[in-house]
């Protein structure tokens, strides 16, 4: 069974401002969380994801569905 985060994006950069790892969600309109260390930050945004669509499903908002990268992946080394 899928989790609902498993096929969303999640955009993990580090903010020197703020000395910590920022998440954004780019299907979830306005999902953003952070955390001090990158898992933290991970595990966040998977948080944010679960919460938005569990807001989204309690409001009767549309869900958006998530993005999905066409990528061929052939064999060999990447380097």
């Amino acid at each position: 069974m899928n989790k609902a985060y498993e096929h969303y994006s999640m955009i993990i950069q580090w903010s020197e401002l703020d000395q910590m790892y920022i998440v954004t969600v780019p299907e979830l309109s306005g999902c953003r969380t952070h955390g001090k260390s990158y898992e933290e930050a991970v595990h966040q945004g998977v948080d944010a994801i679960e919460t938005w669509i569990k807001g989204s499903k309690a409001s009767g908002l549309p869900i958006p569905e998530p993005t999905v990268t066409h990528h061929r992946i052939f064999g060999g080394t990447l380097v």
